[in-house]
């Protein structure tokens, strides 16, 4: 089979195609023929070797293709990488089958990060209608999701917070009821103001000085769930000072808590593939591109220059096949 293969970490540069053979499957596991492979921010970093992974590896943590055993259209979480290549060894436990309705590309761009989304709104965000909720980066791969299913849910007002003029226009298309810069000197203020006295929810991905803002724009017994963002140093989080004075909550997420309870993740992934098939949610693919133009997804994708998902059809080597 045909893989992207790195044999060394570094820039996106590291990525070569290669023949290589077909992936062993344990008890638990099935092999896939994939279709399509999303591409993560998580990548990027594993491409560096942070975390460092043995050599050679394949990355990609999702894909949507055929299962052999059954010949069922799935889509699947790699925990351990392998999904830029034509054939993955999948664990059947983070497997589920796409419904009818749903074509590759949605499914594998809806299967993480549409997951990532419902559940840090639903699990751990415990959202309730009428709530406002803010949605930082929210052109981003999880970002637009969140907006649009927190809108599915009855939120209101969705703020979104994205860095351009033209990614603000986009999460305003998606639903948001308004969109800032989070560049503004003011952002807490508008943010009180467009969520009448502050925010019940923040969704953030970002973390840095956008998370400390966040802290203030929040009402209070609002909170924030941070989904792999980090909080800004070199000062700590306060509990008393931060949390305690203004009485609000932080939440972590991860999404791998949700794949490996097989019943949530059933749940999450119903949820997010019911809201697509009624046409409530669409996953934004911002460009499909092949094996060899892994790396430079890669470097658009640093650059911040990508609006949405970014997805590999592994089928194919160069543009044009």
């Amino acid at each position: 089979m045909r893989a992207v293969v790195i044999r060394r970490f570094g820039g996106a540069g590291v990525f070569g195609v290669e023949s290589v053979p077909e992936p062993a499957v344990a008890a638990g596991e099935s092999l896939v023929d994939v279709a399509v492979a999303g591409v993560n921010f998580a990548d990027l970093s594993h491409r560096t070797g942070v975390p460092a992974r043995p050599l050679p590896a394949v990355l990609g943590a999702e894909i949507a293709g055929v299962r052999r055993s059954d010949g069922r259209r799935v889509a699947a979480l790699l925990r351990e990488g392998g999904g830029y290549a034509e054939v993955a060894a999948v664990r059947d436990a983070h497997a589920v089958v796409i419904p009818d309705g749903i074509d590759d590309l949605q499914a594998a761009a809806l299967l993480e990060q549409g997951g990532t989304a419902y559940a840090a709104l639903t699990a751990a965000g415990r959202i309730r209608p009428g709530e406002s909720v803010v949605v930082t980066a929210a052109a981003g791969g999880v970002g637009h999701l969140a907006v649009q299913v927190a809108k599915a849910l009855g939120a209101g007002p969705v703020v979104g917070i994205a860095s351009t003029g033209p990614k603000r226009a986009f999460v305003a298309s998606l639903g948001a009821d308004v969109t800032f810069d989070p560049a503004s000197p003011g952002l807490a203020e508008e943010v009180r103001e467009a969520t009448h006295g502050g925010a019940d929810l923040v969704i953030d991905t970002v973390g840095g000085p956008l998370m400390r803002a966040a802290l203030r724009f929040l009402r209070p017994f609002g909170r924030v769930v941070s989904v792999g963002s980090r909080y800004p140093g070199p000062d700590q989080l306060s509990i008393d000072d931060d949390l305690g004075v203004p009485s609000v909550g932080v939440f972590g997420f991860w999404m791998r808590h949700v794949i490996e309870d097989r019943a949530l993740y059933e749940k999450v992934t119903g949820e997010v593939f019911g809201m697509a098939l009624r046409g409530e949610i669409v996953a934004a693919v911002d460009r499909v591109v092949t094996m060899h133009e892994i790396g430079a997804a890669h470097e658009a994708m640093a650059a911040r220059e990508t609006t949405g998902k970014v997805l590999v059809d592994v089928r194919r080597t160069w543009a044009g096949q």
